[in-house]
């Protein structure tokens, strides 16, 4: 792990830990509104979003940024669809918990103010609001001067993070936990149509070593020919997508598709639900860990195939299919937990709202995580 490290820049290991302690220290915080109005739940650890209770009332909260996809944008001057990633990376994570995003409140840390860039990222976030039904009621925009770095040359650095608070979905009595995951259950998996906003700090470098600093430029060999995708019809509310990208800086920066719409209707359908995850950093493995918490793990024979732009990168940066499926979704953003006899009323859900969906396999009572991929079996132990 040590030699990935030095390849992607960081360590998901060394990530996970910071962030584990973090939730210890926030945690010791929760018995300042133990009875009171506000009140969090004391048992969602491992998940990126909490339960906070007013009265009978449950509302979920959860923080989030885009990361290094920013400055992608920044070498492109195309800011219009990171509204898409910065909404699907706090909604999403709601959603997987069974709160429904409501509300939004977003800070943009700037290095000096340009209006029409950020006039565009607002655009962005207000289609993206729009899809998922989401009401953005706060923000701030800070100038920092040379705190704030990014590509030279652009017309403004920045930083873009997220809040958002969502509602408890009425069919559930609790929040999802992985507390009812069992044997048995059947996973059913959403496909990804881009890298989403993770695992970018390891594909710039590849790029970077493959075709210079300039890598953003460098034409793109995958599907030729196809047209750009519009906001109509469903889910698929891509302006950009990796099949339409002609660079590598348009395959980069193709945005994130937002489930949370999608779950919110198998929900709405009266379908269980036992738990899902949102697949980022960390990958189906890492992720889908987090809400296996009974001893159990996942036997995943039928995911979506990773996106050809993912498979030329694993390639480019001289990683492993193990390593590919913990950086990036791999063509999967999110995976379900339902009874199996439901399994095919969920993915008939999901599609009648534009979402790809299908079952990709089941929950197992070994606890390892394995993935029959095209490369082969990858094993993830518990």
């Amino acid at each position: 792990m040590n030699d990935l490290k030095a390849t992607a820049g960081y360590s998901i290991e060394e990530g996970n830990a910071a962030s584990k302690n973090a939730y210890h220290w926030a945690q010791k915080t929760f018995s300042t509104r133990a009875g009171k109005p506000g009140e969090p739940a004391q048992d969602l650890a491992g998940g990126f979003s909490n339960e906070i209770r007013f009265g009978a009332e449950r509302l979920g909260i959860g923080s989030d940024g885009i990361g290094t996809k920013i400055e992608v944008a920044e070498r492109l001057d195309r800011y219009d669809t990171l509204g898409y990633d910065l909404i699907a990376m706090v909604a999403d994570d709601l959603v997987v918990a069974g709160f429904i995003p409501t509300n939004l409140s977003n800070i943009i840390d700037v290095n000096t103010l340009n209006y029409e860039v950020v006039d565009e990222l607002m655009r962005g976030l207000h289609d993206a609001a729009q899809f998922s039904q989401i009401a953005v009621t706060g923000g701030e925009i800070a100038e920092l001067g040379n705190r704030i770095g990014g590509y030279p040359g652009a017309r403004m650095n920045f930083n873009w993070c997220s809040t958002a608070v969502g509602v408890l979905h009425p069919s559930l009595e609790r929040p999802l936990s992985g507390a009812n995951v069992r044997a048995g259950q059947a996973v059913v998996a959403l496909r990804s149509p881009s890298f989403r906003s993770n695992g970018y700090s390891l594909a710039r470098r590849a790029l970077t070593k493959a075709f210079g600093e300039k890598w953003h430029e460098a034409p793109y060999g995958g599907i030729k020919n196809a047209e750009l995708r519009t906001n109509e019809g469903g889910a698929n509310n891509q302006q950009l997508t990796t099949d339409s990208a002609k660079t590598w800086g348009e395959v980069m920066l193709a945005p994130s598709l937002i489930y949370s719409p999608g779950v919110a209707a198998v929900l709405d359908a009266g379908l269980s639900l036992h738990a899902a995850a949102h697949i980022t950093g960390g990958g189906i493995a890492d992720n889908f860990k987090r809400v296996l918490k009974n001893g159990v793990g996942a036997e995943l024979t039928n995911l979506f195939e990773p996106l050809p732009a993912m498979r030329q990168l694993a390639e480019l940066a001289g990683i492993t299919p193990t390593e590919a499926y913990l950086y990036w979704n791999m063509g999967n953003g999110m995976l379900l937990v339902t009874d199996e006899d439901q399994a095919e009323a969920v993915v008939g859900a999901l599609r009648s709202h534009g979402y790809q969906a299908q079952v990709a396999g089941r929950i197992t009572q070994e606890t390892d995580v394995v993935l029959q991929v095209g490369a082969g079996e990858l094993r993830y132990e518990a």
